[in-house]
């Protein structure tokens, strides 16, 4: 079993890693900032309604979310079932967006009153000067927290071999069985490496980038 040939094979599990990378990062983005807003809503039932929702989310395991929600129609008789992929993304998006609704909360919450009260002597919006004012300042204060979960989000990728989805550890796994060889599974680890690598530095250069704002 060659390098390049093992290499080659676990390719294919890459592309489903950075295929659920991606599209929790960008959904749990969304979600996560609706989820924020309904978590310092001012009606009093629906902030505790979204909260207790995060602390279910957050206080429970996302293996356990993942086997939930794609075992779950079947095993209550429901007539349609997820696809596996579908099961991830849906299970993934969920989770993250209660971490990030978290880290907006607190980003957004951090802002001193007084910005707001400076914009509306302006004749600002409470809109625009959320996103003419406040987001950037948001933005810097969040990056570091931000960028912890999306390094997580590379790792926990791996978390889809649970319901046989065969991303880049499943792959690796296989050679285990039908091979009787080990080292392709500490060779994934490279995969893993190079992606936080990457992620590391362009977080890193986000930050520099929002530097001026010394908040």
């Amino acid at each position: 079993m060659t390098l390049g040939a093992v290499t080659q094979h676990l390719m294919s599990g890459l592309g489903i890693c950075l295929k659920i990378f991606f599209s929790t990062a960008i959904c749990a983005s969304i979600l996560g900032m609706i989820i924020a807003f309904g978590s310092m809503s001012k009606i009093r039932p629906l902030r505790a309604v979204v909260r207790i929702f995060v602390w279910i989310i957050r206080g429970t395991p996302l293996m356990l979310q993942l086997i939930i929600i794609f075992y779950g129609p079947g095993l209550i008789g429901a007539q349609y079932a997820l696809g596996r992929m579908s099961a991830v993304y849906i299970a993934f998006a969920i989770n993250y967006a209660c971490y990030f609704s978290e880290i907006f909360r607190g980003g957004i919450e951090a802002i001193p009153k007084g910005q707001y009260e400076a914009g509306q002597v302006l004749g600002m919006t409470r809109s625009t000067i959320f996103f003419r004012v406040v987001l950037l300042q948001v933005v810097k204060r969040i990056l570091p927290p931000m960028g912890n979960e999306l390094i997580t989000l590379v790792k926990d990728t791996s978390l889809a071999r649970i319901i046989a989805v065969k991303e880049l550890t499943f792959l690796a796994q296989e050679y285990i069985a039908s091979n009787a060889i080990i080292w392709p599974l500490f060779y994934s680890a490279v995969f893993y490496l190079a992606m936080c690598g990457i992620l590391t530095l362009l977080l890193g250069a986000a930050e520099r980038k929002l530097s001026y704002f010394r908040v």
